[in-house]
């Protein structure tokens, strides 16, 4: 299976830079082995549909609404985002769950939105730094994988995609190891097992540059990246999803 390689571009980006990255991205497309998905800003939407509908990169949101529709000023729902040809969405990043308040209950509801629109939904998991230095970080990421497959069925598990992305790594600088990576998610696919649950595919966040995705890619559970700050540089994007298919 090839590695899954997710840009999450938060807040940033405009039309030259995309522009730039699409370019950079085709230009190594013959060394590129794995799937690149680009979670954008809902600006782009309409320019991601024009420039990638015959590259073989798709692309998502980074948010949706848990309803189709309805009188939620600034929100978008999943058909909005399936509409404009988006085929992914993350959902609960803890940028979400710290700024927005999105509770594990919330995010699992935004999951069935997902499922119910033909979007794969990348959820979200993570532990702040207080949580590690207390022993905590099974508990926490438990809490809330919990909350989603308390309503997504075994059988459907298989149409999520996990992202595990300790918040004290996130934009820090600071890496978790991959063999601390490793661990939590073999941890994560274990506890699916034993539920009776179809693994999804995990991918790991936090810090991920080209310098160590192949290392992490290297580790036997880990199936993907998502990628920050590192996916706003075009010419180092493009270097990393290279080095992520030569793992």
């Amino acid at each position: 299976m090839r590695p899954l390689v997710v840009a999450n571009w938060k807040m940033n980006g405009s039309e030259p830079m995309l522009r730039s990255l699409v370019q950079a991205l085709g230009e190594r497309q013959n060394e590129i082995a794995a799937e690149v998905v680009l979670a954008l800003p809902a600006p782009f939407f309409s320019l991601a549909r024009a420039l990638l509908h015959s590259s073989g990169i798709t692309w998502g949101g980074q948010n949706i609404h848990s309803l189709k529709e309805g009188a939620f000023t600034g929100e978008i729902s999943g058909k909005m985002l399936t509409e404009m040809g988006g085929r992914w969405s993350l959902i609960g990043h803890s940028e979400r769950r710290a700024f927005a308040a999105e509770t594990d209950e919330l995010v699992a509801d935004k999951v069935l939105a997902c499922l119910d629109m033909g979007l794969t939904p990348i959820v979200c998991l993570g532990e702040h730094l207080e949580d590690r230095e207390q022993g905590k970080t099974i508990q926490v990421i438990d809490r809330q994988l919990q909350a989603v497959m308390s309503v997504v069925r075994p059988e459907e598990m298989k149409n999520l995609v996990f992202a595990y992305e300790p918040i004290w790594a996130i934009g820090t600088g600071q890496e978790a190891t991959p063999e601390m990576a490793q661990a939590v998610h073999h941890h994560l696919k274990d506890k699916m097992a034993t539920k009776g649950s179809n693994c999804p595919s995990i991918l790991y966040g936090g810090s991920v540059k080209a310098e160590n995705v192949s290392g992490l890619l290297a580790m036997p559970d880990i199936d993907g990246v998502l990628v920050g700050g590192a996916s706003l540089d075009p010419e180092g994007f493009a270097a990393l999803c290279v080095n992520a298919g030569q793992g």
